[in-house]
């Protein structure tokens, strides 16, 4: 509160200040405080009307130093600011009555003694002539946070931001209510507002909480379900856009924007055992067959609405479970107001999308997959924001998550905002989101998207459009330090997460544990496994031959990092086709060539990433705005590529030699990696006390009959799978189920066998 002491006190314009002023001593002449019998009267409780057009206006910068009740002498003096009524009567909490407050000016302002006997908060029955209604003052409460938020928030170690920011139930001081908190330093008024007080800034201006930036308040009688943002008062006077909840965990369905109340969520878990099975192994030995997933476009409902959480469920989930799909991972599921950002623009890193239903949806649907043995994860985006201007975007009228040299904090690419990785608030904001999800929604990981934007100063930029960093680098050592934080926060508190990283450079480490100088990711995103097989299998398979190492180069490096092998929705939109259009040849050829594809991609080392509809060879390029083409599993073809699919997600699963080794060397053993003529490969997969599986693939459209093949041990193989057989839509061609292998002359062990034409077979050895 300013200190008006020596200033002249103004008369306010009002006919009620006027008629109120008059029976009040002139106080303008008064140096210090009067000693006088008269300064002890009624009238010195009044604060200055300068003060009271403050508040009345909007730019009060501490209402709680004057709102609500204050000790005066011997008594307590009660202010209230109740815009449109007439008169105010004051009430304790448990309806004790506690006197009229006299209105002082016009707008709503009252302020009057009341018969109280200790500070607490107070109920007002307002009135006017077209009706009456109760107020609970919100300036009579005191702060919810404390210093021990204090210290770690400016200590950037708060990993509970997500219970203390943002907007909760509680019951605070004898009332029930939302407490409201959100960060804004530089901000001259913050206040909370939305329909429970007609979207009106004066009413709750928050409390500042000077040592850290936070402004904060309890609002009692609020429900859930109640939109509201944060009105913010820049301090240059500019009053902003409203602005969204960051810590929001409920938001309006677009195109609204507004935050929502909600209640904490209440889930009653049954995953226990799927959640500490996956904390007592190791990832990197397990099968993980991932189902990408855009829960708008999977499937639609009737009238092609989306589909609620819980619809998805009841479809979702049992078809993975039927395909043999081990983790479904979703696009962004996080708040967002741009259908065709897919989710990546997000503006709600805290709120599941309102687009399928309140979040206690979502939590039902990660415990029905828990049960069933599915696991979750979730595509989630530290590396930028959209500039929507109800998001982050100058949030309280600085760069506040953003940096403002637009070299640092604009993205060129995508023309968003690039967090300020550097700054604690911000790093610590972003950490607290990927706690969140693990925590309260029980995901089981997280997929990073765009790693190699935030890894590089100079990502996407020309010289002279960067700042290299303090050692003259293009590294971006926040962000550096930022994934570490995360990595480590998240693999501490969560034995059994997840972290995938999209990493498309060769940055080394990044899937290393930090204690070991790496990044700490789980896992990476082999994106050249993806880049050089797409470009191969583009190719006419007469050229193959003279590309042979395109398919032979990824095992150089692929034991470097812990890979995932992605055949995602990058590969099938922006005019690039589905993958079976991406094959070469004619119909039959492409889909035997995809078919071949899927079978050596199985068998290769790696975890498997498919994305939805390419696992029944869907023609058509990925829309969000439609529904996949189901139908077309009523064409041979197309059914007998999900068949494929199913069956090698539950082979793969079963034989622990086709991932118990994924991300080991001595998991693999070339048997033929320089046949280019014929276009042939063939190796070993392995892992100790496991029956050996030899994957073998034909590239042309020529059968391979009597073909020799080296083998690891002599007996009987069996084949257990060919992309070539009838059922999957092939021509038939194959070994009779089976292979005899021998040692000839020289000692080396060989079969003869027949490799289909556009296709790969997998052989077990069964003796």
């Amino acid at each position: 509160m300013a200190d008006k002491g020596k200033s002249e006190r103004t008369k306010g314009s009002g006919k009620d200040d006027k008629a109120l002023d008059s029976d009040l001593p002139d106080l303008s002449k008064k140096s210090k405080p009067a000693k006088t019998k008269e300064a002890k009267a009624p009238a010195d409780f009044r604060i200055f009307n300068e003060e009271v057009d403050a508040l009345i206006s909007g730019v009060h910068a501490n209402p709680f130093a004057v709102l609500g009740v204050h000790p005066f002498g011997d008594g307590f003096v009660a202010r209230t600011f109740i815009p449109g009524a007439e008169t105010v009567t004051a009430f304790t909490l448990d309806g004790s009555p506690a006197g009229d407050i006299p209105r002082r000016n016009g707008a709503g302002f009252f302020e009057g003694l009341v018969a109280i006997d200790r500070r607490q908060p107070l109920r007002y029955h307002a009135s006017n002539d077209g009706g009456s209604w109760d107020v609970l003052d919100p300036y009579g409460f005191g702060p919810v946070l404390g210093p021990m938020d204090d210290y770690y928030l400016r200590q950037g170690s708060h990993l509970r931001l997500f219970d203390r920011m943002g907007a909760h139930p509680i019951h605070h001081e004898g009332a029930d209510g939302f407490h409201f908190a959100v960060w804004a330093p530089n901000a001259a008024r913050v206040s909370v507002v939305g329909e429970f007080n007609q979207w009106d800034g004066r009413r709750h201006v928050m409390r500042l909480r000077s040592d850290t930036g936070v402004w904060e308040i309890f609002v009692p009688n609020i429900d859930p379900g109640k939109a509201y943002k944060f009105e913010i008062l820049a301090k240059d006077g500019t009053l902003l856009p409203l602005k969204a909840d960051p810590f929001a965990r409920r938001s309006e369905l677009r195109p609204q924007t507004a935050s929502v109340t909600t209640s904490e969520i209440e889930q009653e878990w049954d995953d226990k055992a799927h959640r500490e099975w996956w904390s007592s192994v190791d990832a990197r030995r397990q099968p993980i067959s991932i189902y990408e997933v855009h829960p708008g476009s999977w499937q639609r409902g009737d009238g092609d609405t989306l589909l609620s959480w819980d619809e998805l469920a009841d479809r979702l989930i049992p078809y993975c479970v039927d395909m043999g799909f081990t983790h479904i991972e979703f696009l962004p599921v996080t708040e967002h107001p741009y259908d065709p950002s897919w989710g990546y623009q997000t503006t709600g890193l805290f709120a599941p999308t309102a687009r399928f239903g309140e979040p206690e949806g979502f939590a039902r649907f990660v415990n029905g997959a828990h049960k069933a043995g599915l696991s979750v994860l979730l595509d989630w985006v530290p590396a930028h924001f959209p500039m929507d201007q109800h998001g982050l975007r100058r949030f309280d009228g600085t760069a506040l998550y953003e940096h403002e040299d637009p070299r640092l904090g604009f993205h060129p690419d995508w023309n968003t905002a690039i967090y300020n990785f550097g700054r604690t608030e911000v790093k610590s904001f972003l950490i607290n989101s990927a706690l969140y999800w693990a925590e309260k929604f029980h995901v089981d990981g997280i997929r990073v998207d765009a790693v190699a934007s935030m890894l590089y100063l100079d990502y996407s930029r020309k010289e002279g459009e960067w700042i290299p960093n303090k050692y003259g680098g293009r590294e971006n050592l926040d962000a550096v330090e930022f994934l570490k934080d995360m990595n480590r926060h998240l693999y501490g508190s969560h034995p059994g997460i997840m972290t995938i990283a999209e990493e498309s450079t060769s940055w080394p480490k990044v899937s290393a544990p930090v204690h070991e100088g790496g990044l700490g990711f789980g896992f990476k995103w082999n994106m050249g496994f993806m880049h050089d097989t797409l470009a191969y299998f583009a190719r006419d398979p007469i050229y193959r031959k003279h590309h042979h190492n395109e398919l032979t180069f990824g095992l150089l490096y692929a034991y470097s990092e812990n890979f995932v092998l992605p055949l995602s929705h990058d590969e099938v939109v922006h005019g690039k086709g589905s993958l079976i259009a991406k094959m070469a040849g004619d119909e039959w050829q492409k889909f035997a060539n995809l078919r071949a594809f899927y079978g050596f991609m199985w068998g290769y080392p790696g975890k498997k990433l498919l994305f939805m509809g390419q696992e029944f060879a869907q023609w058509a390029e990925w829309s969000e705005a439609r529904s996949l083409d189901w139908h077309l599993l009523d064409y041979p073809n197309h059914s007998g590529m999900q068949r494929l699919v199913k069956d090698l997600n539950h082979l793969y699963r079963s034989k622990p030699s086709l991932h118990a080794r994924d991300c080991e060397g001595d998991g693999f053993e070339w048997m033929v990696a320089d046949d280019q003529e014929n276009s042939v490969y063939a190796w070993i997969r392995k892992a100790p006390g496991e029956k050996p599986v030899a994957i073998v693939s034909n590239f042309t459209p020529v059968v391979r009959d009597y073909y020799t093949l080296p083998l690891p041990a002599t007996g009987r193989w069996r084949e257990i799978l060919n992309t070539d057989a009838d059922v999957y839509g092939g021509s038939g061609k194959g070994n009779a189920g089976e292979v005899q292998a021998y040692r000839e002359d020289g000692g080396r062990i060989v079969t003869h066998c027949i490799i289909p034409p556009l296709a790969t077979i997998w052989l077990e050895l069964a003796d």
